[in-house]
């Protein structure tokens, strides 16, 4: 790049000693922590931007704990040096197949701690508390003899538990 100042010679804008090519690639010896807050944030931000997902879902002790500790309910992690366990409790939009907001919700998660934390999760479990409904709405009404029976669910090869 150069820069041209009025009536000077041309010189370059970066000084000479800033080039990339003469910049260390060494990495510099060290240590990096991460608190259960920073990765709580992580997660819950990664969660409630998945598609579906309705908020998560916590029992009023829970929010009550999570008030008194200052956590976020509907998510537990635990963190240590050798590995890190992630446990989520949401509340899936009605109409929506469950299953495939929870594989959304898997895939973020993991997603999200690796490019924030730079590490894998160990174990993920990730628990539906309930369907949410639009306010000044009802739930649809289960028609008999529609859809799948349970025989043909179990030959599909569906993860249906």
């Amino acid at each position: 790049m150069i820069a041209r100042t009025q009536g000077g010679p041309e010189r370059s804008a970066r000084p000479a000693d800033e080039d990339p090519r003469l910049l260390p690639t060494d990495e510099i010896p060290g240590r990096a922590l991460v608190t259960r807050r920073a990765a709580t944030d992580i997660v819950r931000r990664a969660v409630l931007g998945s598609y579906g997902v309705a908020g998560f879902d916590a029992t009023p002790l829970d929010r009550l704990r999570a008030v008194l500790a200052g956590t976020q309910p509907g998510i537990r992690i635990s963190l240590s040096a050798e590995r890190l366990a992630i446990a989520i409790r949401l509340r899936v939009a009605s109409g929506l197949p469950v299953a495939e907001v929870v594989r959304q919700v898997d895939s973020a998660v993991r997603y999200a701690i690796r490019r924030a934390m730079g590490r894998e999760v160990d174990e993920l479990r990730v628990r539906v508390g309930g369907l949410d409904t639009p306010p000044g709405t009802e739930p649809p009404a289960r028609v008999s003899g529609t859809g799948p029976g349970n025989a043909e669910l179990a030959d599909s090869g569906a993860d249906v538990a």
